[in-house]
Formats: structure tokens, sequence, C-alpha cells
């Protein structure tokens, strides 16, 4: 892997990561129009660090309340909000982690394709454009529980198939069951700590195994690239939120389908 082609493909991986409109699907396109090979396991460790860098930096002040929360609870103090949200985010883990374990090596065989990846990004885009729709539709929204906790960690579970878009199904699942646009991506983004982490070790453990070797400092600025462009994407994803809405991701999501569809055809 070239230095043109590890910038790139960090800068895509950290702009879609946090955005509902699926990493794979994007990361897919240039390796069908340049001929790219597979970047290898070790490139997806440090991507993958990198946007895990980045969403932990942003939500660093909600991290430390919640541990300082989780602490406390444990010492025999009130669960507070802060304590609650940590059992939220560990039980709306676990269906994707089953899911992972149970299916990942079916899902790299057979589910990799054009036509898959164009049907669930167009697929999920408009299903996304309907919890937008209600999100707007002016009723006040409800707070999250433990049975919306695992309603959303349901939906995430349909995140590994390409072009669902982690983001997009958690903030799709929020928005359904009532929760603001703010709220929603709050949880979606809080949710990808443990998924990106678990996610992390999981190739770390792959490429300990095959002993692949590491260009360290090739590796280490994507990493730097996929973190600031992560970081940056967050923030300005966040601000536009309560703005813009998501539409404008849902016409995108459906002009890449089309595009994904042109590519399979021709």
């Amino acid at each position: 892997m070239d230095t043109t082609q590890a910038l790139i493909l960090a800068v895509l991986q950290g702009l879609t990561e946090f955005l509902p409109i699926s990493s794979s699907a994007h990361l897919v396109i240039p390796s069908l129009l340049l001929g790219w090979a597979d970047q290898g396991l070790a490139f997806d460790v440090a991507v993958h660090v990198g946007t895990l860098l980045a969403v932990v930096f942003y939500y660093r002040r909600d991290l430390w309340k919640m541990t300082v929360g989780c602490i406390n609870a444990v010492n025999g103090g009130r669960m507070n909000e802060d304590a609650r949200l940590v059992w939220y985010l560990a039980v709306a883990t676990v269906p994707v982690c089953v899911v992972g374990f149970l299916a990942d090596d079916l899902i790299e065989m057979h589910a990799r394709t054009l036509p898959l990846i164009a049907t669930t990004t167009l697929v999920f885009g408009l299903l996304l454009g309907l919890a937008d729709r209600r999100a707007r539709a002016g009723s006040a929204p409800r707070s999250l529980s433990l049975a919306g906790a695992v309603l959303i960690g349901l939906a995430q579970a349909l995140a590994p198939l390409p072009g669902v878009s982690r983001s997009g199904i958690t903030i799709t699942a929020g928005l359904l069951l009532g929760l603001d646009r703010a709220n929603a991506a709050r949880f979606a983004f809080l949710l990808s700590i443990p998924v990106i982490a678990g996610a992390g070790l999981l190739k770390v453990l792959q490429l300990a195994a095959t002993g692949e070797p590491v260009d360290w400092q090739l590796l280490g600025g994507s990493a730097l690239v996929s973190a600031v462009t992560a970081y940056a994407c967050i923030s300005l994803f966040l601000r536009l939120l309560e703005r813009v809405g998501l539409m404008p991701f849902v016409y995108y999501r459906i002009a890449l389908a089309a595009i994904l569809y042109g590519l399979w055809l021709a």
C-alpha cells in the first residue's frame, strides 16, 4: 500500500465511520475504480484506533462522569443517570458482539458484493428518512429506557452487513423509539466506543496470529489522519444535526446506491 492509497482510505474511514452513510459502501468504490488490493489487517487496526481515539476524546467529559457514576454506584451510592447510561451501553453492545462472533467469516466471504451493498445502502437510507420524518413530526421526545437500549442494540446487530452503517442504524432506531436527534446521535456515538474497541482488539489478535510485517510509520500516519478526520466529522455533524436534520444523508445514500448499482451493472 502506498502513501496516497493509505491517505485516501484513512480520510474515508474517518469521514464515514460516524456519518450515517456506511463506511463499507465508500471503501469499496476506490478498490473497484482503481483496482486497489485489500488494505490488510494492519491498516484496519490503525484506522480503527484512529476513529476510537477521536470519539473517546470528543466525549471525554461524558466518559469521565460515567466512570465516576459507576464508581459511586458500586460503592453503595445511588444509581444516577451517568451510571445508568453505562448499563444501557453494555446491554446494547451484546447483540452485535454475538452476531460478529457467529457470522463474521460468513459476512466477509459472502456479503461484500456490490448488489448487496447497494441494496442495504438504499433500504436503510430510506428507513433513516422515515425516522427523521418522525422526529420532525413534533411529538414530545422520550427518554432512553432499558428496553429502548435493548432494541437499539438489536438494531445495531445488523451493522456488520456492509452498507447498513452502524451509526445510521442506531440513530434510526433511537429516533423511531422517540428520542430526539441529539440524544439519538449521542447514544449512537457512545455506543460506538465498545464496538470499535472490540473490533480493533479482534483485528489485533488476528494480526498477531498472521505475523504480517508492519510499516509503523505509514500506519501511524493513517491512524492520525483517521482520528483528526473523525473528530472533525463528529463535531460538524452534531452541530448541523438539529439545523439541517438527516435528510441530506438520506438523499446522499440514494445517490450512492445508484452509483453502486451502476458500477455493478457496468
